[in-house]
């Protein structure tokens, strides 16, 4: 296994090697990795919806047809999976974190973090720092198409500066949290901060 590995990482053109974190290696194709089985809308325009709450003045919820109408950005990124995979140059559209919060009433003071709630009960953390950067969003096209279902259809989070699973796939729910609470994958010993560049696996690297 070690030497497919090697063999894959030997592959990251010199080039590109700036932009590839230790111990990744380049792909084009784009693997699905995910918890769970695929969600599968009849009707997403009356099965889905978005709800937004905590540490926020009031709860809110969005329509899928609410969501569709917010104003959109897209950015070109690179990700990178815990998995050692990096795939460079993904191009994604959605809403702007920072703009979705000036859609939502505003947050208490003691905002600090966010946690993504999903389909099959999965959720992940993040600071909301983080969120705050040009290139966290709320993505629902991939390269210009909507989202697969298995690449999370209709909406996930990008969180490009930090290993792909806390960019969480079939969001639901935003919840905003006055102190950090572990995600799915991080209380199984995913690393709670995630930095692929350096290399935050699991929780004892």
């Amino acid at each position: 296994m070690f030497e497919r590995f090697k063999k894959n990482f030997d592959r990251t053109p010199p080039e590109l090697a700036a932009r590839v974190p230790p111990g990744q290696y380049v792909t084009e194709k784009f693997p699905v990795l995910h918890y769970g089985s695929v969600p599968i809308y009849r009707d997403v325009e009356t099965e889905w919806d978005l709800r937004v709450w905590g540490e926020i003045e009031q709860p809110v919820r969005f329509s899928f047809r609410e969501f569709r109408s917010l104003p959109t950005v897209t950015i070109t990124t690179d990700i990178h999976c815990v998995t050692r995979w990096s795939k460079l140059d993904t191009t994604w559209t959605g809403v702007q974190f920072r703009e979705f919060l000036k859609h939502i009433p505003p947050l208490k003071p003691t905002a600090k973090y966010i946690l993504w709630h999903c389909e099959h009960g999965f959720t992940a953390n993040v600071p909301l720092e983080v969120m705050l950067e040009d290139d966290a969003l709320l993505a629902y096209l991939y390269e210009g198409r909507e989202l697969d279902p298995e690449h999370g259809y209709p909406l996930r989070a990008l969180v490009p500066k930090k290993y792909f699973w806390k960019s969480a796939k079939w969001l639901r729910g935003i919840e905003f949290l006055s102190q950090d609470q572990l995600g799915f994958w991080e209380r199984y010993g995913y690393h709670n901060n995630a930095d692929p560049w350096r290399e935050e696996r699991y929780a004892d690297d």
